[in-house]
């Protein structure tokens, strides 16, 4: 093995060498996304639903230099910790290794890494997408691009409603990536359970998404994701009064203090934090261990119908 090939969780390990399902996890949600302790009680309780539903969570990160497929708990607790851990993206990976640097891998990042580890579901919160004044700032998401060349199923839960939702599902169908409702017509806006758009397509349960994966990986036409769009229930909801509210004063905030680029959407979820007083990150845990516990479902519905994980690369 060389200094800079990926490495595997021993968990991880096992599970592919018995034939388990596992679930791929993003990092950035404990180093970036969510305030301490919650990131660290979060993450955990994220692998925690995974477990409970039958697959093994494989958390994504870089430790000095190295990419960890199932990073351990104590790797997990730095990176909840650390105060220089940076934010990954897939350009930024080889780069970070050269450093030497620690990293939380973003949607995009996460995605490559699970699918050249064979994995083949992944859970998130809420995608990255095309920013509103895209027209002017250029400002687009790498998690689009990447999943149009990543066979990997992502459960989320829209994309994050700070964004241009329709411009960014209108990028999605130029990019051929396939994106369908859970039980939906209606794609949802992170925070909100309908985003304000329709869908195509609708798939109503684990074994469908298993039988998307089986007929991608026959078919051998498309290479891209599937963004599975797993709405919260309207009783669980931020209230869609306050959602409006509170971004339409953080978006005026953005051009008062002329944040851009990647600090932007770390800016809004700490201004929604703040601004709801805690329930928009409430809001944030009950979307990401909905997503986890679904694509555990998902994972151990495709592993029950092959021979091993969809996809999964042999050790």
């Amino acid at each position: 093995m060389t200094d800079f090939a990926i490495r595997y969780g021993d968990h991880v390990t096992r599970a592919r060498r018995d034939g388990r399902p596992v679930v791929a996890l993003e990092s950035t949600i404990i180093s970036h996304g969510l305030p301490h302790p919650d990131n660290l009680r979060v993450a955990r309780e994220i692998e925690q639903t995974v477990r409970d539903n039958g697959a093994e969570p494989a958390t994504i990160g870089m430790i000095g230099g190295e990419i960890v497929v199932g990073l351990d708990d104590a790797q997990v607790e730095h990176l909840a910790l650390a105060q220089d851990v940076a934010k990954l993206s897939v350009r930024d990976l080889a780069i970070a290794a050269a450093r030497r640097a620690d990293g939380a891998t973003t949607v995009a990042a996460t995605s490559a890494i699970a699918a050249a580890a064979g994995i083949g579901v992944f859970a998130t919160g809420g995608l990255g997408g095309v920013h509103r004044e895209a027209s002017v700032t250029f400002d687009e998401s790498a998690d689009l691009t990447a999943l149009a060349r990543t066979p990997i199923v992502v459960v989320c839960a829209g994309v994050k409603s700070i964004l241009d939702v329709g411009a960014t599902l209108e990028r999605l169908e130029t990019l051929g990536v396939s994106v369908a409702g859970y039980r939906t017509t209606r794609f949802p806006g992170f925070f909100i359970t309908d985003g304000g758009f329709d869908v195509d397509w609708q798939l109503d349960s684990p074994e469908q998404v298993a039988d998307f994966i089986r007929a991608r990986d026959e078919q051998r036409v498309t290479e891209g994701a599937l963004v599975l769009a797993n709405p919260l229930p309207r009783d669980e909801q931020l209230d869609p009064e306050l959602h409006d509210r509170t971004l339409e004063s953080g978006l005026r905030l953005l051009s008062e203090q002329n944040i851009t680029g990647k600090a932007v959407t770390p800016f809004l979820l700490s201004h929604f934090h703040s601004s709801t007083e805690g329930k928009s990150l409430e809001t944030n845990i009950r979307i990401i261990l909905r997503n986890s516990a679904l694509a555990a479902r998902i994972a151990v519905a495709a592993t029950s119908g092959s021979a091993g994980p969809v996809g999964f690369a042999a050790p």
